[in-house]
């Protein structure tokens, strides 16, 4: 069994969310191509229309017009699943009327949000959350002023939530990263106008009006490509290609992993607009290395921690992901739930304090029962670890893959010789 020819992963997640909430503080239209279907996505575009937005597809592009922060007064928004439609939310409202309530489905709802409230309500927000730092979450804006935030922890989301609360601030928000995450919100309140630069070490930001372009194109998501790119590192004779990949630093580490590991890859740039993009060649290679992942990196790998691990699995000595609890509060308990499931089909992985080890190469058997615990990532790990033991595909909520990548299977199936 192998993989071989040519994909395009769905349109980048982060991305695709970003570009719809923002349309919530901007003015102008805008045609967006390639915006992701995944449920998360589709979530965000349900919660602009729910606040008086202007969105909605027509020729299989989405269309926006911008609100220019006039939202309704209320509103009870379901975010389901996505995480990163209540915290990119709660950023966008700290600085609207209100009241609004976040609320999602019972993953998200065990999920932390203390952490993103309040250097809001030190910004001047009034927020209310659920005892234990979860949802719901109660969002009654307020008149905001700028605060300088140092970040706890690397997150994204964190810091997305604080500069979209800033961009609505009197005053200047400074929000300094002691380690690098993810950057799309930054380069996109660039690219709309925003007054947003970087400068000794921190993000600054001031008030300032947003506006949307005429035609945006979203680039392949690199996190759901990295599950059918690791999976042909694992079965011999694969040779794929993605398509039209995004190549954001930022995203793209899973790559140097590989390369490390000895996989054989090839980049080729193709352009660099809204960021950079192009396709990703990987050629399979009989022997893989173990790997280290350093809490530095983890930000940058958060992702695709589950489909590394599996690699792991099948390449030769210890490898070591160091420092994962955050791995612990993601849809699922990701950490548990890949030494369960993987461990059910022979795989050696141990939980060392806050680090992961896992020992191979060792040989993946089939096994009954399999659980993808509601979470995308976990299912589709265990799809690919399915492919490797040469079994058939019998995951438990399977389906719950369509959160990020709701042709993954079909696109397996294609590829598939």
């Amino acid at each position: 069994m192998r993989l071989r020819g040519s994909f395009a992963p769905p349109g980048d997640k982060s991305i695709s969310h970003r570009v719809a909430l923002l349309s919530l503080l901007a003015r102008g239209g805008c045609e967006v191509r390639n915006y992701s279907t995944a449920e998360d996505c589709m979530t965000s575009v349900r919660s602009v229309k729910l606040l008086g937005g202007s969105v909605g597809f027509s020729g299989g592009k989405l269309k926006l017009v911008g609100s220019k922060g006039r939202l309704v007064d209320r509103a009870d928004i379901d975010c389901q699943n996505s995480g990163t439609t209540m915290r990119l939310l709660m950023g966008i409202l700290a600085g609207s009327k209100g009241p609004y309530v976040l609320t999602g489905d019972d993953s998200l709802m065990k999920r932390p949000m203390a952490r993103i409230a309040k250097p809001l309500v030190e910004m001047g927000a009034q927020i209310c959350w659920n005892e234990g730092g979860t949802p719901p979450v109660k969002v009654t804006g307020g008149d905001l002023v700028g605060i300088d935030y140092l970040m706890p922890v690397a997150s994204a989301q964190l810091k997305s939530a604080i500069l979209l609360a800033g961009l609505q601030a009197d005053g200047v928000t400074r929000v300094t990263e002691q380690v690098k995450s993810r950057d799309h919100t930054e380069l996109m309140l660039r690219q709309f106008g925003g007054d947003i630069f970087w400068e000794d070490g921190a993000w600054v930001v001031r008030k300032s009006d947003l506006e949307l372009p005429e035609f945006f194109d979203v680039p392949g998501d690199p996190s759901s490509a990295a599950f059918l790119i690791c999976a042909a590192a694992m079965l011999p004779g694969s040779d794929i290609v993605a398509e039209r990949i995004l190549l954001n630093v930022t995203r793209s580490k899973f790559l140097d992993k590989l390369t490390s590991m000895g996989a054989e890859i090839k980049v080729e740039p193709q352009g660099d607009y809204p960021e950079p993009w192009g396709a990703v060649r990987l050629v399979y290679s009989q022997r893989l290395s173990a790997c280290e992942v350093t809490a530095d990196e983890l930000p940058q790998l958060i992702d695709e921690i589950p489909i590394l691990a599996l690699l792991a699995t099948q390449s030769e000595g210890v490898s070591v992901f160091n420092q994962i609890g955050e791995l612990r509060i993601k849809e699922s308990d990701r950490v548990a739930a890949l030494v369960s499931e993987l461990g059910k089909m022979g795989a050696r992985l141990e939980i060392k304090d806050d680090d992961l080890l896992i020992y191979g190469p060792t040989p993946l058997k089939p096994a009954r029962d399999l659980q993808g615990f509601g979470d995308h990532r976990i299912a589709m790990t265990l799809a690919i670890a399915c492919m490797v033991a040469n079994t058939a595909i019998n995951i438990e909520d399977i389906g719950c893959i369509a959160v990020s990548f709701p042709n993954f299977l079909t696109i397996l199936g294609e590829l598939r010789q």
